[in-house]
């Protein structure tokens, strides 16, 4: 890894060799965030996921690619460890907004970061309910960041990342993910990978997307769709969402001109309902 390079890839201003403080953390964090889109277009383009780490540095940061939570949250686990921090690789099961049902085990990658004693959870690749900075895992209270407030809830050794959905009323408490704080390794998620490329029950098989934070907001590309997503200016303000409807013609140049995406294949959008897994986990 070129740290140097990395950094310049996701816009990080500040010391050529940043010490692995709380700041250079939170900073990091929100730069790749707002840098490297959570996408998806490999596998609706004719290609196959690989979580090797060079293949992935290659991609994201030489040719300037997102990916999913495998592809992103892996190889900024990578860039923190060359950094200095204290790296723990976490396994999380993300909950279905619609039916309620977890994910399968390994379902998604998030990393622990542990700096002076305080363990702080990392992930930049949970796309549209995502939080810009880490969270601390040390206390159950509410955190708020920006317009949400995000807290991490404790049941036994089970976590629950928790928010309070901005389009819902306000004060009610919905579960994002859940997970434990013990240890994997980067081989363990290959399984799931294959998984979220293949199966019907996955969104990132049924549905070609492509989305990214801005300082204002995020912008989301689904299917034929390209929506934008407006924060409030104030506590008191509201979120607003328009859609935009893609010709086949013009998703290549907004894949380019808005998420600097240019794919080497041809892209095949798709926008299909996602089918309930089989089995509760």
């Amino acid at each position: 890894m070129d740290v140097q390079k990395y950094l310049l890839r996701i816009g990080y201003e500040g010391p050529a060799l940043p010490t692995p403080t709380l700041d250079a953390l939170q900073r990091v964090h929100r730069c790749h965030l707002r840098t490297v889109p959570f996408e998806n277009l490999t596998v609706h383009s004719g290609g196959r996921v690989r979580l090797d780490l060079p293949h992935l540095y290659d991609k994201i940061v030489n040719h300037r690619r997102g990916g999913f939570c495998f592809e992103n949250n892996g190889l900024f686990s990578w860039l923190l460890s060359e950094m200095g921090f204290e790296v723990n690789i976490l396994a999380g099961q993300v909950r279905n907004a619609i039916t309620g049902l977890y994910g399968p085990p390994f379902d998604h990658f998030i990393s622990m970061v542990t700096l002076e004693g305080h363990r702080w959870l990392c992930d930049v690749a949970f796309g549209g309910s995502g939080f810009e900075f880490p969270m601390s895992l040390e206390t159950e209270e509410p955190q708020k960041q920006g317009h949400r407030v995000y807290r991490i809830r404790q049941a036994g050794e089970m976590h629950f990342l928790e928010w309070q959905d901005e389009e819902r009323e306000t004060g009610l408490w919905t579960e994002l993910y859940k997970f434990t704080l013990d240890t994997r390794h980067r081989g363990d998620f290959i399984e799931m990978c294959d998984y979220h490329q293949s199966s019907p029950s996955s969104i990132f098989f049924c549905k070609s997307l492509c989305s990214i934070l801005k300082p204002t907001g995020r912008l989301t590309y689904i299917g034929h769709k390209l929506i934008t997503t407006q924060f409030p200016s104030d506590e008191a303000g509201t979120v607003t969402k328009t859609t935009r409807e893609l010709t086949d013609e013009e998703i290549a140049d907004i894949l380019k001109e808005e998420f600097g995406i240019m794919l080497e294949s041809q892209l095949v959008p798709k926008d299909e309902t996602i089918t309930p897994p089989l089995y509760i986990f």
